[in-house]
């Protein structure tokens, strides 16, 4: 890993593009960039080597693979020394996407996606309340995204 790579104006540039449309050509980057796209693509590589670029998803819309809801789950901990056995336990759980430990009211804040509310309960109930070290849940439901986004970097 390259831990002394220092980006500059060019490196942001192309990541603001591709952050914004990650299926967007290289060539059409160059361009946009005013570098080749050899440059580019050496530039993508070394932020992938220095740990910038951890890997490449697409963003699906749940709702229209049957995934009606998608819910948030704040999560107490019996001991904070037991978050590392629990992410262990959420990851082997498909509906869980995002797991984050925390500071404030939860130990960690868990985002899911569900197909309806009886897969919910299945989630919450057999699943997650079944994992040693979770204390207890509060789940909120989602009624809408409104905003999702990546955060502008250019300087």
């Amino acid at each position: 890993m390259l831990s002394n790579y220092q980006f500059d104006n060019i490196d942001l540039k192309i990541l603001e593009l591709l952050m914004t449309d990650a299926k967007r050509p290289y060539t059409e980057v160059a361009k946009k960039v005013n570098v080749s796209p050899g440059t580019v693509h050496v530039r993508m590589n070394k932020m992938e080597e220095a740990g910038v670029l951890d890997k490449t998803t697409l963003r699906v819309n749940y709702n229209k693979l049957g995934f009606d809801i998608t819910a948030f789950i704040g999560i107490y901990l019996e001991k904070s020394a037991l978050y590392e056995k629990v992410v262990a336990k959420l990851k082997d759980i498909p509906e869980v996407v995002n797991i984050h430990y925390t500071t404030g009211n939860y130990s960690m804040f868990v985002k899911i996606h569900c197909k309806d509310t009886n897969n919910l309960k299945e989630v919450l109930y057999d699943k997650m309340q079944q994992v040693e070290g979770i204390a207890r849940t509060e789940t909120m439901i989602s009624l809408e995204e409104s905003l999702n986004r990546t955060l502008k970097i250019s300087k």
